[in-house]
C-alpha cells in the first residue's frame, strides 16, 4: 500500500461522508429533548386546569420601574377581582399575593360534572431604600395590579448629578 492510497482524498472509488448538524446524534438528541420539554411546559397536563398559567407557576408576570417619583409595580393578574388580591409592604420589599378558586358544576339529563380549580400566585419585589411606605398606593383595572411607591423627600435630596467629563 502506498501513503497515496492512505490520504482521504486521494480514495476515488468512496462517496465522500456528508453529515449535516441535523444528521448528528447530538442535534437529533436535542430536539428530541427540546421537544419532550416544550410539550411538557406547554400546559400539558397543568394542575390547575383553565387558570392561566401564571397561576401553576406561581410568579404572575412583573414589571418593576424606577421612576424620578418612585418605583412602579405593575402585576398581570388575569381573572383575578380586587377581593382576591392582597398586597403587603415592608422596609425592604413589597409582596403581591392572589388566590382565585373557580367552581363549576353542571347538572343535565344523564351527566353531571363538577369542576374546581384553585390557584394562587405571589411575588416579592425587592425595593430600594429610601420608599415612602406610607404613601403606597394600588390600583386594579381589567386584571393588572399597579402599585404605586413614591420616594420618601429624604431620598429625593440625596440625589445628585454628576457632571461628566472626557477622559
Amino acid at each position: 500500500m502506498q501513503i497515496k492510497d492512505m490520504l482521504p482524498w486521494a480514495r476515488k472509488d468512496l462517496p465522500a461522508e456528508s453529515r449535516s448538524d441535523d444528521d448528528s446524534p447530538i442535534a437529533s438528541l436535542q430536539r428530541e429533548m427540546n421537544r419532550v420539554f416544550d410539550s411538557f411546559w406547554s400546559g400539558a397536563g397543568r394542575p390547575f386546569g383553565n387558570l392561566p398559567a401564571a397561576f401553576a407557576t406561581g410568579a404572575p408576570r412583573t414589571d418593576v420601574v424606577e421612576t424620578e417619583d418612585g418605583v412602579e409595580v405593575t402585576v398581570e393578574l388575569p381573572g383575578m377581582e380586587e377581593k382576591d388580591i392582597e398586597v403587603t409592604l415592608t422596609d425592604e420589599a413589597v409582596t403581591i399575593r392572589g388566590e382565585k378558586k373557580i367552581e363549576r358544576k353542571e347538572e343535565k339529563k344523564g351527566y353531571y360534572v363538577s369542576e374546581r380549580s384553585y390557584g394562587t400566585v405571589f411575588r416579592t419585589v425587592p425595593l430600594p431604600s429610601g420608599v415612602d411606605s406610607d404613601k403606597a398606593e394600588a390600583k386594579f383595572r381589567n386584571g393588572v395590579l399597579s402599585v404605586h411607591l413614591p420616594h420618601s423627600s429624604e431620598a429625593r435630596a440625596k440625589v445628585k448629578k454628576v457632571a461628566v467629563k472626557s477622559a
